[in-house]
């Protein structure tokens, strides 16, 4: 912890580096978030106690929905992203962007999310409130699977209305 705390201090690691405007910033955000996973990571195995392979699931899960979605497909900060994008990855995104979107896969990228969440509210980088409207979002899995299912029946025009359910919006 003594890593995250020294970053964030220095400034080297500040909200703000975590902005989208250009290319370059995309590029600075996405290395920035690559860094700060490793830390969570490191983080779960020593300070939250998990063996490194459950600690690390959690980072890879975090990863995708963080660096492809919102930093490579939303160009928001990871800090500022509101929760119901969580609900537009898991219900819409990340159905229509895999190739075979399944519960399980998506169950891991949901509970990596929820923690990293969790890992940035302790340290007062995201809002509690936020960070649990994260958590319910990630642990409504039931809607998810239906949200797969409904994708997989759709036939003829039935896609608008697929997607007007759960849309993800700008």
């Amino acid at each position: 912890m003594q890593r995250f705390n020294r970053l964030s201090d220095s400034g080297e690691f500040s909200i703000e580096l975590f902005e989208i405007s250009s290319l370059d910033a995309e590029i600075r955000a996405d290395r920035l978030c690559e860094a700060l996973l490793r830390i969570f990571c490191r983080h779960q195995a020593e300070e939250g106690g998990l063996r490194p392979e459950v600690a690390g699931a959690q980072a890879r899960g975090a990863d995708y929905l963080l660096r492809e979605f919102i930093i490579g497909d939303r160009r928001e900060n990871i800090f500022k992203v509101a929760p119901e994008r969580i609900r537009q990855f898991a219900g819409n995104w990340y159905i229509t962007k895999t190739l075979e979107p399944n519960l399980k896969e998506l169950q891991a990228i949901l509970q990596g999310t929820a923690e990293f969440y969790g890992f940035l509210s302790n340290f007062g980088l995201y809002p509690a409130e936020q960070t649990a409207q994260v958590r319910s979002f990630c642990h409504d899995l039931d809607y998810y699977q239906q949200r797969i299912d409904d994708y997989w029946a759709i036939n003829e025009d039935g896609f608008s209305a697929w997607n007007s359910a759960c849309p993800v919006e700008p």
